[in-house]
C-alpha cells in the first residue's frame, strides 16, 4: 500500500500545481505511446513513484497496452508491492502470450512473496522452452538461496558465467553468493572482473564496497562508495552504506551529517534516524541520542533495532525518576495485558519484564506477578509481592495475598529444609558479544542490539550467570580474551542477516577457556516483532543444550536436597550423578562437562519436586562416603538429546541485495 499512497500524492501535487511545467514533459503529447516512453525513461532512472505514475496514466488511456502493462508490474515489483505486481505481470502475460520474460517476472515476483512452489512450476516451465535463459537460471538460483542451498546456487551461477562470461549481473551475483559463505578470496575475484568490465557503472562500485565491508576492508569500501556517488550523486544505497562504513570507522559526525542527508530526502527513513541516534549515542551525547530515536519510533513503532537501543540509552543514561522510564515502559505493559488477553502468557512474560527494567517502580509488577502465579510458580510469586513490600507500595491486597502465600509455602520443600532459592548459584557463566566486522546494510551494529536482547533474555535464566560485559567487541580474539579473563565458561558472538520483511540470527558459541568451537544456534523469523522471537528462539536453543547442572544444597542422612525443582525439568524418579564439588570441567570443545570416574562419589534419584528445589535419596558409591554438601549434581544427557537442531537459516539480506541487482 505504501508505493499507491505516495503515487496518489504525486498525482495530488500535479493537480495542484496547475501553473507549474509539466511533469512529464516526454508525454506532453498526451498518448499512451508517450506516456509509456516516459515511464520507461523514469525506470532507466530508478525513479519508481514518478516510474508508475506515468504508466498508470497510459494505462487509462489504453489498458490493452502490454508493454505498459509489464512495466508497471516490474515498478510494483521494484516498490515491494508484490501483490499489485503480481496482478499487473499475470495481466501482461494475457497480452503477450508466450513471453518468457514475462514469466520470469512472475517467478521473481513469487520468491519474494515466499511462493516459492509456484515460482518453481513458472521457472521449470521456462527452462523446458529455453534451457539456458539466463533470467530463469538466476530465478532458480534465487530459490536455491531461499531454501538454504547456496551451493546449488553458485553451481547455477557458474553455469551462467560460462555461457555469460561479462555479464555485469552474475558476476557481481557469485561474488555475493560467495562473500556470503565466506570464500573471500573468489568472491573478490569476481567483484574485480565487473570492475575491470564495468567500471562506469555506479552499481558495481556500490557491491564492490559492499563486498569489501564485509571482508572488514573499511578503506577500500568507503572509495568505493564514495565512487558510486561520483558516478551518480544521491544513490540513496551508496550513501546509506557510506554512513555505515563512516559509523564503523568511528567517523561519527560524518555518519551523523550523511544520516542528515538520507532524511532530508526522505522523512520517514527510520534507517537514516536510527543510524544518527546511534551515532550520537557513540559520540557521548546520550540527550540528543534520546530525542533522535524517539522521533525515529515516531515514524515507525515496530521497528525493534530503533527501540531496543532507544531504552538502553533511556536505561543507561537517565535515572530511576525520569518520567520518559515510565512513558516507555506503558508501551511494553499494553502489549503484555494485549498477550495475557490471549492467554500468551510467556511471550507476556518478556513484556512485563523488558518494562519493568524501564520502570522498575512501575504499578504493573503486580501484574506481572499474577502471571507468575497463573503459571504455578507461588514462590516466584510471593517473591514478586515481597519485592513490592520492599518498594513501600503495597496496599491492603498486596499484604493479605503475602500474608496468604506465607501460609500456603508454610510446608513447602525450600522452607522444611531452611534454604531460599533465590540464593542459589548459577551454574553457567555465559558472554555475550557482537563483533564489530559483522554489520548490516540495515541496521548498523545489528548484531549488538540483537545480543542485548538475547542477553536480557538469559538474566531470567536462573541456571545461567549473564555476564555484564561489553556487547560490541572489535574482533573474535578481543572477544575471546575479554570472555576467557572474566571466567566465562562459554561465550556467545551474535550476527544477524535482515532485510525489510524477515531477519536471521546466528550464534556462535566457542568455550571461553581455549576459544575452540561449541556449537551453533540459527533461527529465522519473518513479520513484526521478529528480533525479539529470534532472540526468544537463540536463547530456547542455547538452554537446551547445555548439560543439567545442579548442587547439593543439603544432606540429612541418606536424603539430599538439590537447587533446581519443576521450573528446572526435574522429575520425580530421575537419577543423577553426584560429582565431587569442583571436578568438573567444561569440555575443550563442543558442548558438555567432563570429569573422571574417580569423582563421581553417589548418585541421588528425586522423590519430592518443588517450585525451585527437589529432594531425593542419596546412595554413595564405593566403600567410604565421600558427599558432601557442595557437590555437583550432574545428569548427562545421551548423544541423541546432546544434538539441538539450529532452526532453517537463510540469508536475508543476500536475497535483498540479489533482488535489487539490476
Amino acid at each position: 500500500m505504501k508505493g499507491r499512497r505516495v503515487i496518489a500524492v504525486c498525482l495530488g501535487v500535479c493537480v495542484l500545481s496547475g501553473g507549474a511545467e509539466p511533469l512529464y514533459s516526454q508525454a506532453a503529447g498526451g498518448s499512451a505511446a508517450s506516456y509509456y516512453q516516459a515511464g520507461r525513461n523514469l525506470m532507466v532512472r530508478e525513479d519508481w513513484y514518478a516510474a508508475a505514475e506515468s504508466l498508470l496514466e497510459c494505462l487509462k488511456l489504453n489498458p490493452a497496452h502490454a508493454e505498459g502493462t509489464a512495466a508497471l508490474a516490474e515498478c510494483y515489483y521494484e516498490l515491494e508491492e508484490h501483490d499489485q505486481a503480481l496482478s499487473y505481470v499475470r495481466r501482461a502475460r494475457t497480452l503477450a502470450r508466450g513471453s518468457t520474460a514475462l514469466a520470469n517476472l512472475e517467478a521473481f515476483i513469487l520468491i519474494a512473496m515466499g511462493r516459492l512452489e509456484n515460482a518453481s512450476a513458472v521457472v521449470a516451465e521456462v527452462l523446458s522452452r529455453e534451457p539456458y535463459n539466463k533470467d530463469a537460471l538466476f530465478a532458480a538460483a534465487e530459490m536455491d538461496i531461499a531454501r538454504g542451498r547456496t551451493g546449488d546456487a553458485i553451481s547455477r551461477y557458474q553455469e551462467v558465467i560460462r555461457r555469460y562470461p561479462d555479464d555485469r549481473r552474475v558476476l557481481i551475483s557469485l561474488a555475493l553468493v560467495l562473500g556470503s559463505v565466506g570464500d573471500a578470496d573468489r568472491s573478490r575475484t569476481y567483484i574485480e572482473r565487473a570492475l575491470l568490465q564495468h567500471s562506469g557503472d555506479h552499481r558495481v562500485q556500490y557491491y564492490a564496497a559492499y563486498l569489501d565491508a564485509q571482508a572488514g576492508r573499511i578503506a577500500s569500501a568507503i572509495r568505493y562508495a564514495g565512487e558510486a556517488l561520483a558516478l551518480r550523486p544521491g544513490y540513496a544505497p551508496a550513501r546509506s552504506l557510506l554512513a555505515i562504513l563512516r559509523y564503523r570507522s568511528g567517523q561519527f559526525e560524518e555518519a551523523a551529517r550523511l544520516a542528515d542527508e538520507a532524511i532530508a530526502d526522505t522523512r520517514d527513513d527510520t534507517g537514516a534516524w536510527y543510524l544518527k541516534g546511534l551515532s550520537y549515542s557513540r559520540l557521548g551525547r546520550h540527550a540528543e541520542a534520546i530525542g533522535i530515536l524517539s522521533t525515529g519510533i515516531d515514524m515507525n513503532a515496530h521497528d525493534e533495532f530503533i527501540r531496543i537501543i532507544l531504552e538502553d540509552q533511556i536505561i543507561s543514561h537517565t535515572p530511576l525518576e525520569d518520567p520518559r522510564r515510565s512513558w516507555w515502559a506503558s508501551w511494553h505493559f499494553n502489549r503484555a495485558r494485549e498477550y495475557r488477553s490471549r492467554n500468551l502468557g510467556d511471550q507476556a512474560l518478556f513484556e512485563y519484564r523488558r518494562g519493568l527494567r524501564l520502570n522498575p517502580y512501575a504499578a504493573e509488577r503486580r501484574e506481572f506477578a499474577e502471571i507468575l502465579k497463573t503459571q504455578k510458580y507461588p514462590a516466584r510469586y510471593l517473591e514478586e509481592l515481597r519485592f513490592i513490600q520492599d518498594l513501600g507500595v503495597a496496599d491492603r491486597r498486596i499484604d493479605e495475598a503475602v500474608e496468604a502465600y506465607n501460609a500456603l509455602l508454610a510446608d513447602a520443600l525450600y522452607r522444611r529444609w531452611g534454604v531460599n532459592p533465590a540464593d542459589a548459584q548459577r551454574h553457567w557463566k555465559v558472554a555475550v558479544f557482537s563483533v564489530a566486522a559483522q554489520s548490516g546494510i540495515q541496521h548498523v551494529d545489528a548484531g549488538s542490539a540483537a545480543a542485548a536482547y538475547i542477553r536480557d533474555l538469559l538474566v531470567h535464566d536462573r541456571n545461567l550467570d549473564s555476564m555484564s560485559l561489553e556487547l560490541r567487541q572489535p574482533s573474535f580474539s578481543q572477544a575471546y580474551r575479554i570472555a576467557r579473563e572474566a571466567g566465562a565458561d562459554y561465550f556467545l558472538v551474535i550476527s544477524v542477516s535482515e532485510n525489510p520483511r524477515d531477519l536471521s540470527i546466528k550464534g556462535e558459541l566457542f568455550v571461553a577457556r581455549t576459544g575452540s568451537a561449541a556449537g551453533t544456534f540459527s533461527i529465522y523469523r519473518a513479520g513484526t516483532d521478529r528480533l525479539r522471537n529470534a532472540a526468544r528462539g537463540i536463547v530456547e536453543q542455547f538452554s537446551a543444550s547445555l548439560p543439567f547442572r545442579g548442587a547439593l544444597l543439603r544432606r540429612r542422612s541418606s536424603q539430599g536436597l538439590i537447587d533446581k525443582g519443576r521450573a528446572d525439568g526435574v522429575r520425580a524418579g530421575q537419577v543423577y550423578e553426584v560429582v565431587k564439588k569442583n571436578q568438573p570441567a567444561v569440555q575443550n570443545a563442543g558442548i558438555g562437562l567432563v570429569y573422571s570416574p574417580e569423582d563421581i562419589v553417589g548418585t541421588l534419584v528425586i522423590e519430592q519436586v518443588d517450585e525451585e528445589v527437589s529432594a531425593g535419596t542419596i546412595s554413595r558409591r564405593g566403600f567410604f562416603d565421600l558427599i558432601t554438601e557442595g557437590d555437583e549434581i550432574i545428569l548427562q544427557p545421551q548423544e541423541a538429546e546432546q544434538r539441538v537442531q539450529a532452526e532453517f537459516m537463510t540469508n536475508p539480506e543476500l536475497r535483498a541485495l540479489l533482488r535489487t541487482l539490476r
